[in-house]
């Protein structure tokens, strides 16, 4: 079933996403200062790719939180907020419950990257 979900999901944008996120990291790779923004970056694309059937473990201790209030403040919010959207309109429907919880679980991870494992 997870296969299958992960299928439907590229098919309708997962992809797509999931190439920005990656061009992200990229372009943030380019400098040393991005490194650590490119590996969150990379983190999300990995995760867009393939959702269902992954979990996220959070943790990092005060470091991680600092770097995400940084993060927070600078784009996590909007993304955040955008993800969060989409997945509250998603989980309208009976069929797109589990395509919107994702997008809810990709809310929370755009919101506190650092410090987060994705399994």
């Amino acid at each position: 079933m997870r296969t299958l979900a992960n299928i439907i999901w590229i098919v309708l944008g997962g992809l797509a996403t999931a190439l920005g996120w990656a061009l992200a990291g990229l372009i943030f790779y380019v400098s040393v200062v991005g490194i650590p923004l490119g590996r969150q970056c990379m983190k999300m694309a990995s995760l867009t790719l393939a959702p269902f059937g992954r979990q996220i473990v959070y943790g990092g201790g005060a470091p991680s939180l600092v770097a995400n209030l940084f993060w927070v403040v600078l784009v996590g919010i909007w993304m955040a907020a955008a993800y969060a959207v989409s997945g509250v309109v998603w989980c309208a429907t009976i069929i797109g419950i589990p395509y919107g919880l994702q997008l809810l679980k990709m809310a929370k991870l755009s919101l506190f990257p650092f410090g987060a494992q994705v399994y």
